[in-house]
């Protein structure tokens, strides 16, 4: 049973950071990509970045490059989102999800996802 756990959510006030982290167990392998999803209330879940694990490839949403950075920890089985200047609009449930779709990059559609975490809270907020 493969099980991502999410961490690192809270209130910021605009302009803060946060760092997001999602733990993969229960896979004999490496999952070959980790994405971030975000869904904010009355919203469509919508991609935010993904990391290919393999050829460590990544990928931003335009909305965020710039200030998310996605990267892992494969000692740690981690995978971290660092969130830099954040605003009220990235307020939002994050999710990340693990994919083992084949090729050199890496996408945000959901569809393409097999396991899921439960969610995290972020809230952007003075």
């Amino acid at each position: 049973q493969v099980q991502l756990v999410e961490s690192g959510g809270g209130l910021v006030q605009p302009g803060g950071s946060l760092r997001l982290s999602c733990e993969v167990s229960g896979r004999d392998s490496e999952p070959l990509v980790i994405g971030w999803f975000r869904q904010a209330p009355g919203k469509a879940r919508e991609g935010v970045s993904c990391i290919n694990l393999k050829f460590d490839y990544t990928y931003y949403a335009d909305f965020v490059k710039g200030r998310f950075t996605t990267s892992r920890d494969n000692a740690k089985n981690t995978a971290y989102l660092q969130m830099n200047s954040l605003k009220p609009e990235d307020t939002a449930v994050y999710y990340c999800a693990v994919a083992s779709y084949p090729g050199h990059v890496c996408y945000t559609q959901s569809r393409l996802y097999d396991y899921w975490g439960q969610g995290t809270q972020v809230t952007v907020s003075s």
